[in-house]
């Protein structure tokens, strides 16, 4: 057994909570492996600054009511104790006894680890002792700039994406599901992984979006030394890990955070502040200091006790608004008599410049709904200091477009590149996420009309639409070889399909855009800069074409994309260029190896010929696929 330090709380360490800027208190509350006078035991702490009594108990003392009181460390609220011969895999919870008499059972909210559900207690753990291999990636992390590096997201809940049939629950676990993840993020070429619910949560319903324990790993995949070899093992083969990660709300669940000591501590009393009333959650009190601390803490525990490379936080709207999803009478304006919510305005600019400021290599993405200025903007700049924005509104204006009969798509022409008007304005994420194959709005391919064939062509011009557009991409789990049902996180994802030609043509079709993704610089350089985008031809309404060139920083090979909406092949199509040169086609869509089934003979090369065309003094010629993307190289 390694050598153990005493855990103790001081004086400093209750005023920096107060004051809310401990950013290592993930270190003294909670439950942690200490030593006092030559004794190996545990040390508790927690806060609960309006219980008359606190009591630990727990599996090691029969659930004993009165055995190990805790004592007060000072008029802040914090409590401590440390208990002999106490280790690891324990389960606990504090019973809080308030002025009243009330006895309430509560977990640990500094937990590192929690019991199973159904089962709600806390769990002794040491988190200290993994031997992380995944140096060189860490070494290179804050170097890196990842505003002009490639980011394409896989959006994964590990519970769903594949199941084995052990019994039970039938999930992999940690360990297991990173041997399995690996291998294929690698054969896909993504950047990244987004893991949904790793955060405690007793519902699984809830996606991991109702938390209870902020500070463990879910228990229902392993303990957290198996999450934390996940990450290593990812790191190891350079996939980065992001985080969703929930401050906007959280369980009302009679064992976590909600009335904690009989009186709201962590929400606003008043359910006019402190209640969703469509989610029926609770809303943080980011006007206390020990709340916005508990939150920023726990981001920095995320990043520097599991490496996680970056958080995507989850629906940042509803915090920014007072009135988010709420009627009159149901919401109380700030003291200027508006719907900011000014203290989560200061909460956002807190965190990035806390955790961003420190280390710059992590990525902290916003989920934001509405037009909200500056969400990437720098703090300093009265900007919110996010890393990303996921862009909704090019998602929305995608997904109805896509959806539409072709007949009806030149109506709609524009909605497809009214997303580059305002490109410039913030870094962008351009997600296609779990949330638009939820709740009956089908499936990616199932929104796309027409008959079978005809959805997958609309489908892989789509992807090359959203591979080339301007913004870092983010795609959920299963849509990459067109998962045709709803995703419901009781049942594995639809690999079946991939028997069906259809499906693995679509998956090797959405590598092959990877592929070329990560290998030109003008695809992924200057995303939010009119230099590395020019339409050709925005305006081809009538035939529900678009066109245009990703073009890189100084010289280097640029990207030609062409993209038919509709099902009529185009004989001798022309296309105006910028450049008098030879063309080399990278990528046809309507190729039989990825589901095609009209051929269009499309050359390998052509060379450009001089004549005007879309306002420039050459085109190209050639024959454009029915539902046909085409990406070319000069």
């Amino acid at each position: 057994m390694k050598e153990q330090n005493r855990v103790f709380i001081s004086e400093d360490d209750c005023y920096l909570f107060g004051q809310g800027t401990h950013y290592d208190i993930y270190k003294k509350l909670g439950a942690h492996p200490s030593e006092e006078d030559g004794t190996r035991g545990m040390h508790f702490g927690v806060w609960a600054p309006n219980a008359a009594a606190v009591h630990v108990v727990g599996t090691f003392n029969g659930w004993n009511e009165d055995q190990y009181g805790m004592t007060k460390v000072n008029d802040g609220g914090i409590w401590e104790l440390f208990i002999p011969g106490i280790g690891t895999g324990e389960l606990y919870k504090y019973l809080i006894t308030t002025p009243e008499g009330e006895k309430i059972y509560k977990a640990d909210p500094f937990a590192n680890s929690a019991e199973l559900r159904p089962g709600t207690a806390s769990v002794t753990a040491d988190i200290s002792g993994f031997r992380w291999t995944d140096g060189k990636w860490m070494k290179g992390r804050d170097d890196r700039n990842y505003f002009r590096d490639p980011i394409a997201i896989y959006e994964c809940h590990i519970g769903s994406w594949m199941k084995h049939p052990d019994g039970g629950d039938g999930f992999y676990n940690y360990r297991e599901f990173a041997d399995r993840i690996v291998s294929y993020l690698k054969e896909m070429k993504f950047t990244h992984i987004e893991l949904m619910g790793i955060l405690e949560h007793p519902f699984d319903g809830s996606w991991g979006y109702q938390v209870t324990g902020y500070y463990a790993p879910t228990s229902r995949y392993g303990k957290p030394e198996d999450f934390m070899y996940l990450v290593n093992t990812l790191h190891r083969h350079n996939i980065g890990v992001i985080l969703d990660w929930v401050p906007a709300h959280f369980c009302p669940d009679a064992h976590g955070l909600a009335r904690f000591d009989g009186q709201c501590i962590f929400e606003d009393p008043d359910p006019r502040r402190g209640e969703h009333p469509d989610w029926g959650t609770k809303i943080f009190n980011l006007g206390k200091p020990e709340v916005k601390n508990f939150l920023i803490a726990n981001v920095l525990y995320w990043l520097r006790e599991f490496h996680v490379d970056g958080i995507r936080v989850d629906a940042v709207a509803s915090m920014l608004y007072l009135d988010y999803g709420k009627k009159d009478g149901q919401w109380l304006p700030n003291i200027y008599g508006g719907n900011k919510n000014l203290e989560a305005i200061e909460f956002f600019k807190h965190m990035n410049s806390v955790v961003r400021g420190t280390y710059p290599g992590f990525i902290t993405i916003a989920e934001e709904s509405t037009a909200w200025p500056k969400v990437t903007g720098k703090v300093e700049e009265d900007g919110l200091g996010f890393s990303f924005k996921w862009n909704m509104g090019w998602m929305h204006d995608f997904c109805e477009y896509m959806k539409l009969d072709p007949v009806m798509r030149s109506g709609s022409h524009y909605s497809m590149t009214f997303a580059m008007s305002y490109n410039s304005a913030e870094n962008y994420i351009l997600p296609l996420s779990h949330d638009e194959v939820v709740h009956l709005k089908c499936s990616m391919v199932e929104k796309m009309p027409g008959y079978e064939v005809d959805k997958y062509a609309n489908l892989r011009v789509g992807y090359t639409f959203m591979m080339g557009h301007a913004g870092k991409k983010l795609l959920f789990m299963g849509q990459e070889f067109a998962q045709e049902r709803e995703w419901s996180e009781a049942r594995e994802l639809d690999w079946f399909l991939l028997q069906n030609k259809l499906n693995s043509g679509m998956q090797k079709y959405f590598a092959e855009l990877l592929k070329i993704y990560r290998k030109y610089p003008c695809m992924y350089e200057l995303d939010n800069d009119w230099s590395g985008f020019e339409w050709i031809n925005a305006d081809d309404k009538d035939r529900s074409i678009y066109s245009f060139i990703r073009k890189p920083e100084g010289e280097g090979k640029k990207l030609l994309f062409i993209l038919n909406m509709t099902p009529v092949e185009y004989k001798d199509y022309r296309i105006g260029v910028p450049e008098l040169k030879s063309y080399k086609l990278l990528l046809n869509s309507a190729l039989e190896e990825f589901g095609g089934t009209v051929y269009t003979d499309v050359p390998a090369r052509i060379k450009a010929v001089k004549g005007d065309c879309d306002y420039k003094p050459q085109y190209l010629e050639f024959n454009l696929p029915a539902y046909g993307a085409l990406i070319f190289e000069y």
